[in-house]
């Protein structure tokens, strides 16, 4: 057998085995209160990353990929939670119109890639061409082809020009993702989540397991390498990809100096207004 060949079947043990996608391997579950403890902690981190991407004009894009239930919306949540939206920024497409569909894979993307001193954060990215549009139909052999040819190159000049790119897929297994689809059908809360996409990727689990082998195998280079995050631990999912997140980018913390607060300024005659305005209903 070629070192080839053992590679990709090491790679697809590696992605394809329940025990390891779990991500739990037997570890006890994180309590609520250790787990808001540590995420707090890497929060705090992500704010000293957000001074010095604002203060060093730097351009950071983050790519989240992965199964439909994968934990992707969650992730990026977490990471949104204490920072700002002028400096991170979330890019959640919707489906090409007829116009785009015409366009290259990557057109649509990138017009939203960072300016300096941005974060951009894409919730699935040009790698729909490598996923969904090439399981569903939506490309032809041809098209996914060209795209696994041509998509190292073109990450390839985004880090050229100094632009840091991370690329992250949060691998579910098979049974965890079956949990949370029932999940959204049973909750109220969760069930604009479920779309007639989600539930045909449920039944097309081998067909997706082969699309994002192919991938990871095409564009997985050293200018631009995937991170697998096993997704089944949620809590311990996001911990470690915030944490990955924050040693692969070579920030620095930039010190701070506490401002004074100014006095009020002087009544000079103020008075409030006598008329009466709509208050909210105070039930609670």
């Amino acid at each position: 057998m070629s070192k080839k060949s053992k590679s990709k079947k090491k790679q697809k043990s590696r992605l394809d085995s329940n025990t390891q996608q779990s991500g739990v391997n037997g570890q006890p579950k994180i309590g609520k209160s250790e787990y808001e403890a540590e995420i707090f902690k890497l929060q705090v981190d992500l704010v000293k990353l957000q001074d010095w991407v604002r203060t060093t004009n730097a351009r950071i894009v983050i790519i989240f990929e992965g199964r439909d239930a994968a934990g992707k919306g969650g992730m990026i949540k977490r990471i949104l939670e204490r920072v700002s939206p002028r400096i991170f920024r979330v890019v959640a497409l919707p489906a090409p119109t007829e116009r785009q569909k015409t366009q290259l894979p990557a057109q649509r993307y990138i017009e939203q890639l960072p300016a300096g001193g941005e974060i951009v954060i894409f919730d699935r990215s040009w790698y729909n061409r490598a996923g969904v549009e090439y399981v569903m139909g939506f490309c032809t052999e041809e098209e996914h082809r060209e795209f696994l040819r041509d998509c190292p190159i073109f990450e390839g000049f985004l880090v050229s020009q100094g632009i840091i790119l991370l690329k992250y897929w949060l691998e579910v297994s098979e049974k965890e993702q079956h949990k949370r689809f029932l999940a959204r059908i049973e909750d109220p809360t969760k069930r604009w989540k479920l779309s007639p996409m989600d539930l045909e990727s449920h039944r097309r689990w081998y067909d997706y397991s082969r699309a994002r082998d192919a991938m990871l195998a095409a564009t997985d280079t050293a200018a631009s390498p995937w991170h697998i995050v096993p997704s089944d631990d949620k809590k311990r999912a996001r911990l470690n990809c915030i944490a990955h997140i924050l040693s692969s980018i070579p920030y620095e913390e930039i010190p701070y100096t506490p401002p004074k607060l100014p006095p009020r300024q002087k009544l000079k005659g103020y008075v409030e207004p006598k008329q009466k305005h709509r208050t909210v209903p105070q039930v609670w």
